[in-house]
Formats: C-alpha cells, sequence, structure tokens
C-alpha cells in the first residue's frame, strides 16, 4: 500500500472515530444535550479540525446521528449538523488555537438559535444567547485543555498535524 492511501486510510478513520465519540457523548449525556439552554459535552470536539481537516467530515457526520435523537427531528439533522459542518470549516481555518473555540460558538449560537426561535417562537435574542452560552462554556472550559493537551501529542494522532 503507497503512502497516499495510507494518509487516506488515516483520515476516514480519524473521521469516523471523531464521528464516533460525537454521537457517542451526545446520547450519553442526552438530558444536557438539546434544547435552548444546552451543554452538549462532544462540543469540545469542535475544536478538533485546528488539528485536522478529517475532523471536519467526523463532526458533520456525528451532529447528523446525534440529532437524529432529537425533538426536533429532521430540521434538527439538517440545520443543527449545518451548522457544525460551518463550525468545523471555519473552525480549521482559524490562525490560533485560542480562537478555534469561537467558530461553534457563533456558529451555533446563531443558526441552532434561530432554528429553536422558528420552532419554538421563543424570544430570538434568548434563544441565540442561551445556545452560545453553553457552547462558550464547553468550547473555551472543555476545548482549550484538550487542544493544550493534544498539542504534546498531534504529531503522533493526527497525520499531518495541521498546527
Amino acid at each position: 500500500m503507497n503512502a497516499s492511501s495510507k494518509a487516506k486510510i488515516r483520515a476516514v478513520t480519524t473521521g469516523a472515530v471523531i464521528a464516533a465519540l460525537y454521537a457517542a457523548l451526545t446520547l450519553l449525556f442526552q438530558p444536557i444535550s438539546y434544547g435552548p439552554l444546552q451543554f452538549r459535552i462532544s462540543e469540545v470536539l469542535t475544536v478538533l479540525p485546528f488539528f485536522t481537516p478529517a475532523a471536519i467530515p467526523g463532526l458533520f457526520v456525528g451532529c447528523m446521528f446525534a440529532n437524529i435523537a432529537s425533538s426536533l427531528g429532521p430540521v434538527d439533522i439538517v440545520v443543527g449538523s449545518a451548522a457544525t459542518l460551518l463550525a468545523a470549516w471555519l473552525t480549521y481555518k482559524m490562525p490560533t488555537k485560542w480562537l478555534a473555540p469561537l467558530p461553534p460558538v457563533i456558529c451555533n449560537g446563531v443558526i441552532v438559535g434561530l432554528e429553536l426561535y422558528f420552532v419554538f417562537h421563543a424570544p430570538l435574542l434568548l434563544t441565540i444567547g442561551s445556545v452560545a452560552f453553553g457552547e462558550a462554556v464547553v468550547c473555551f472550559a472543555g476545548g482549550i485543555p484538550l487542544m493544550l493537551g493534544l498539542g504534546k501529542v498531534q504529531d503522533r494522532l493526527f497525520s499531518p498535524a495541521r498546527h
């Protein structure tokens, strides 16, 4: 097997592991993973695109599977997963690790906040603010320590390591 094939297999495997972790963490902590005020523990993984582009489809697929359990049904599978995909791509583009948690906070705050506004007819600023708050807590309080820990072993985990 040539190096290119090995790299592709590694990227697909990395994405699949991230998808499985995201879905499993969301479902494990289901009571706090959904709704206007959510602390989706799996969102700690949204910093991973900073290290590897393989995390982008992994987070998207993991979110799609996790959102199957959402009370919002198909709308959350599509809209929530699209928000995660956009956030993952923007995280990949971030220039420093300190900014990496920001795209999920903004994208999910605005997009999922709008989704909740339209579905539940709740006050718009309240839904955006509450989703963004939960995202900020998880992504910064959990994401930054995760990034600091992964920074020490990124070359062994992610090939090629991006930063």
